[in-house]
């Protein structure tokens, strides 16, 4: 999915207000961690990772990573946290970050 600035302008000021909720460090991508992603992506639609690596080149080859691997859209990457969108068929109201924090 490609985003226009607009929306992505307004995915970031959501996603300003949020928290990671995944950390994804030296060991890479996992099976648990990237079941963790999917199960937050569903829940939550728009998440925070954040990636402990000092290489520029890994990090951006994990991030690249788990955006393929679930099928989200990579929003923005400051540092070492990326703003990840994945927009579900029936978002919950009250776990869903785009419903929640739609009033911004």
């Amino acid at each position: 999915m490609s985003l226009k600035q607009d929306d992505k302008k307004s995915l970031r000021t959501i996603g300003h207000q949020l928290n990671p909720v995944v950390t994804v460090a030296e060991n890479g991508l996992s099976a648990t961690v990237l079941a963790e992603i999917d199960r937050a992506l569903n829940d939550h639609e728009l998440i925070k990772i954040k990636f402990v690596t000092e290489d520029r080149d890994n990090k951006k080859a994990l991030v690249a990573a788990v955006v393929a691997q679930t099928n989200a859209t990579l929003v923005q990457t400051i540092g070492h946290i990326a703003l990840i969108l994945r927009k579900v068929a029936k978002p919950n109201p009250k776990l869903s970050n785009l419903k929640r924090f739609s009033h911004l």
